[in-house]
């Protein structure tokens, strides 16, 4: 059985682990929110037309065009491919302005009046342009506002107002056995709806850092990404994502974001531009019989802490190894996924309870949540209409933690950012900045984190940066002028 993502651009790549956004204007992203759970006595219903009505004219088909980037023509190859010559000019062997495109097909839903829409970070990502068709057959340009990986959560944005906006349900009130309505553009077709239920909630271990997946037998295609998950009510519960198949198609087993996890991803994203997710500290695993029986626990509830890291909020606290947690503010701990996801969902500064079961005894500890230290971007310079004003645009960044020092043999005494990733088409590739360098100034102020180097990016006097870079022993300093990317 193979995990299958659906994949709208094949050939783009989404750098796992990082969350990349432009740098927005809008502070929160006006949605209509309705919690109360569904009914679930009453007469069955013999048609759900009026559901689709309801919804359909919120659901968008979103096309995707991405330039394909060849390798510079190989010397000596023009006597046995010279077809190939057309994709690249004759003097400098750069691709021509006839390189060609790929394109791709998803789904979004329209969540807020003025012009946000969710989707998949993987319809989106990479891509050069944005299109999106409304039911009613308006056409517009999309702006990508933020992509976040690690949830597979995209927000794009479209210049409009007074559009046909989905309400939003509360997630976690559904339940196994609700009806539902998977609503999306299953291989570009055009609009259609398919019915089932709500197979299983909670799922995870589908390859993504943060995971809470509804499964469904509502049948999910390829396209059908980034489309609405409705209750019998209308309401968006979900954000369609993937299917398990054993041959590519349908075998009524899909997922979707519940919706509870993409207003957070979204919220973050409009607001501040990233997704900020809070830090623990420790290492954890589910409890298994084996595992109860040695901890003398009375069943498998709860997440073992197998290790805590040094310095973290976690080891500041007094948790140790060993410790089971029972509950983390004041909810149960079921499993390590879950848990993962309450502790990401918790706002760095907050102050929260975590009940431990140690030595036979419970005990309920206080924890100064910290953010996730990690990777970031520095810029991302989006789709062509973007408004982002940051520099160093395309370069990735991450902390320099003890085990990156000791991997690359880092002298107690640089501080800094290291960089992870580095666009072959923007300045900073041009000027030299690599993989593995550690940025330690940007223009001449000190960087001693990912965190620091992302905020003296933005909104920069000018396009020109000086870096202080240490790389093999040594430090020197390179200039990065975006006024000549590419």
């Amino acid at each position: 059985m193979s995990w299958a993502p659906m994949l709208a651009i094949s050939g783009v790549l989404a750098i796992a682990g990082l969350t990349t956004a432009l740098k927005p204007k809008d502070t929160a992203a006006r949605v209509e929110v309705d919690e109360k759970p569904i009914a679930r006595s009453g007469p069955f219903t013999t048609s759900f037309a009026p559901v689709v009505k309801k919804v359909s004219p919120s659901v968008v088909k979103v096309v995707t065009s991405t330039a394909i980037k060849p390798n510079r023509f190989p010397e000596g190859l023009e006597a046995y491919a010279p077809w190939l010559r057309q994709f690249f000019d004759e003097q400098s062997g750069r691709p021509s302005p006839h390189v060609p495109r790929e394109h791709g097909v998803g789904s979004g839903v329209i969540v807020s009046k003025d012009g946000y829409l969710l989707t998949n970070n993987h319809v989106v990502d990479g891509a050069n342009e944005v299109k999106v068709t409304l039911q009613d057959g308006r056409e517009f340009t999309a702006k990508v506002v933020g992509t976040d990986p690690k949830t597979d959560v995209a927000v794009i944005k479209i210049e409009a107002q007074d559009l046909p906006s989905i309400e939003i349900a509360d997630s976690d009130k559904i339940e196994v056995g609700d009806l539902v309505l998977a609503v999306g553009n299953p291989f570009g077709i055009g609009q259609t709806v398919t019915m089932g239920m709500v197979s299983a909630k909670g799922r995870g271990n589908m390859g993504l850092d943060y995971e809470d997946f509804i499964q469904t037998d509502a049948a999910i295609n390829p396209g059908n990404s980034g489309g609405a998950l409705v209750d019998v009510e209308g309401r968006l519960i979900g954000i369609n994502t993937a299917m398990l198949s054993r041959n590519g198609g349908n075998q009524g087993i899909g997922f979707a974001i519940p919706t509870n996890l993409a207003r957070y991803v979204m919220d973050n994203l409009v607001k501040d531009g990233r997704v900020t997710r809070g830090y623990l500290g420790v290492l954890i695993q589910d409890i298994t019989p084996a595992l109860a029986k040695e901890f003398k626990l009375k069943g498998t509830q709860g997440v073992l802490i197998g290790d805590v890291t040094a310095g973290s909020p976690a080891d500041q606290a007094g948790l140790k190894s060993g410790d089971v947690v029972l509950a983390f503010n004041n909810k149960p701990a079921t499993d390590s996924r879950q848990l993962k996801l309450a502790v990401a969902q918790t706002q760095p500064g907050k102050t929260v309870p975590i009940q431990v079961a140690r030595e036979g005894s419970t005990k309920t500890i206080e924890v100064a949540i910290k953010e996730l230290p990690g990777k970031d971007r520095l810029a991302k310079s989006g789709t062509p209409d973007s408004s982002d004003t940051g520099t160093l645009n395309g370069v990735g960044v991450s902390d320099l933690n003890n085990e990156i020092r000791r991997q690359m043999d880092v002298p107690a005494g640089v501080w800094g950012a290291v960089v992870t990733e580095v666009d072959p088409d923007s300045a900073a590739y041009e000027a030299g900045l690599k993989p593995g360098d550690i940025i330690q100034e940007i223009n001449r102020e000190p960087v001693k984190n990912a965190a620091e180097a992302v905020r003296l990016t933005e909104n920069p006097k000018d396009k020109t940066t000086l870096l202080k870079v240490w790389r093999q022993g040594s430090s020197r300093y390179v200039v990065v002028d975006e006024n000549k990317a590419g």
